[in-house]
């Protein structure tokens, strides 16, 4: 993929212009979850036959997927929001720097491809520059299936030596429980001779989707959702039609809506399980939540200050600590939030206090203490989650909130100006003005 130099004086992309304190009212309409899309899209590398995925949402990140599936001879046909793989002809082994270097979920690849090809070579993933995020626990699993791995010049390279070119199944301890790690060597394992169990496994809901998608593909998996999972490895896997679960931190951020606009939102389809932690947060800083079995639906009033830490599934997830604290950036009282995920994830505190929030930072602690209204500004989304959370605040802002960095809010959210604008949001979305 050729990128064109951008112009030296030149400010790419697009911004949303908020006009804010608005109240909310009606249903936000919850797309398929991007984290999982992502990682059942490189499960089609598992076999020749064709795979249909359904409820697959329209991102950029999705889109970078698949030119780097195609790249490697995927055929990628998409057709409203169901997306077909075939895998029938794989013509390499190795995506190209570019389109990797820009996705961190294109690392996924290298677990089927190890599987299925006896090789792989991906270059160290790029994303949201939130913090290091190693791939120590991808590695060391590859190497626990019998792959030599090593990693030189920024490209990782994996190699199954002997004439069957197939992974064996072992014993894998993960030191943390990463998502993409377990994601990863699971799509490995499926392919193995033997079984393997991996011992503190990540549990979140997009680890449990994967295990039922390869389940519907013919693997043998059993424990997903839990810290012990067990692959038993199959010679061949069959292709499936798949509708991807929704997407939990759309939601989350759909609710964090309805709170920081003291509004009453229905949310639809979300899933009470995968939210748990959210729930109740926002239930312990006064709002109601009520589930009527497609959705939840949100009341908030007054809201007042909780304190949270991010954890790992099944605690509060790192990719909602951004919008949360816009919302106690306006509750009463004072709040403290660990962020004990990412090192670089509390970039948005400098944003949210040019919007008039107080808080203090210490370390990975920030101190917010509510104020009775935030003010309009000119703010910049410095990852994909901080992006979602200049949203929130310029929704119960006074005065208009121009919002910059949609590079990052186009990964993870599909129309969320057109969603929120449903519901009675002022947002429009105009071209950025060259410097």
């Amino acid at each position: 993929m050729t990128v064109s130099p951008m112009p030296v004086k030149a400010i790419a992309g697009t911004r949303l212009e908020i006009s804010g304190g608005r109240r909310l009212d009606g249903e936000l309409r919850v797309s398929g979850a991007k984290n999982s899309a992502l990682v059942l899209m490189a499960a089609c590398l598992l076999t020749e036959d064709a795979l249909r995925l359904s409820n697959v949402p329209p991102l950029t990140d999705i889109t970078a997927m698949g030119e780097i599936l195609s790249a490697l001879g995927v055929r990628v046909q998409r057709g409203g929001d169901a997306i077909v793989l075939h895998g029938d002809h794989i013509t390499t082994a190795a995506p190209p720097y570019e389109l990797v270097n820009s996705l961190r979920a294109s690392f996924f690849c290298i677990g089927p491809l190890l599987a299925r090809m006896g090789m792989a070579q991906v270059p160290l993933p790029g994303g949201c520059q939130i913090g290091t995020r190693p791939v120590v626990e991808h590695v060391k699993g590859l190497k626990a299936l019998g792959a030599q791995v090593t990693i030189e010049h920024g490209v990782v390279t994996a190699v199954v030596p002997g004439r069957q070119r197939r992974l064996t199944g072992g014993h894998i301890h993960l030191d943390c429980p990463s998502v993409g790690a377990t994601e990863t060597l699971m799509m490995a394992a499926a392919l193995a001779d033997g079984e393997t169990v991996i011992d503190n496994a990540a549990q979140e809901p997009e680890v449990i989707d994967l295990a039922r998608l390869l389940l519907a593909m013919g693997a043998k998996v059993r424990g997903a959702g839990t810290p012990t999972i067990t692959i038993v490895g199959v010679e061949r896997l069959h292709g499936a039609d798949y509708a991807v679960i929704p997407d939990r931190i759309e939601a989350g951020t759909f609710l964090l809506a309805g709170a920081i606009t003291r509004s009453r939102l229905r949310v639809f389809p979300a899933l009470p399980e995968h939210l748990g932690a959210v729930i109740t947060k926002l239930e312990e800083a006064g709002c109601r939540i009520e589930a009527d079995g497609q959705g939840l639906i949100l009341t908030a009033s007054k809201v007042r200050a909780v304190d949270l830490r991010t954890q790992p599934f099944p605690g509060f997830p790192t990719d909602l600590q951004a919008p949360f604290m816009a919302l106690l950036a306006t509750a009463e009282g004072t709040s403290m939030v660990v962020e004990n995920i990412f090192e670089n994830r509390l970039q948005h505190v400098a944003e949210l206090q040019r919007m008039g929030a107080s808080i203090r930072m210490q370390g990975n602690t920030a101190c917010v203490e509510g104020v009775a209204r935030l003010s309009g500004a000119p703010v910049h989304g410095t990852d994909l989650r901080a992006s979602a959370a200049m949203v929130l605040a310029g929704l119960a802002a006074d005065g208009i909130t121009t919002v910059r960095g949609l590079e990052y809010l186009d990964r993870g959210y599909a129309d969320l100006e057109g969603k929120l604008n449903a519901a009675g949001a002022s947002i429009r979305r105009l071209p950025t003005v060259a410097a």
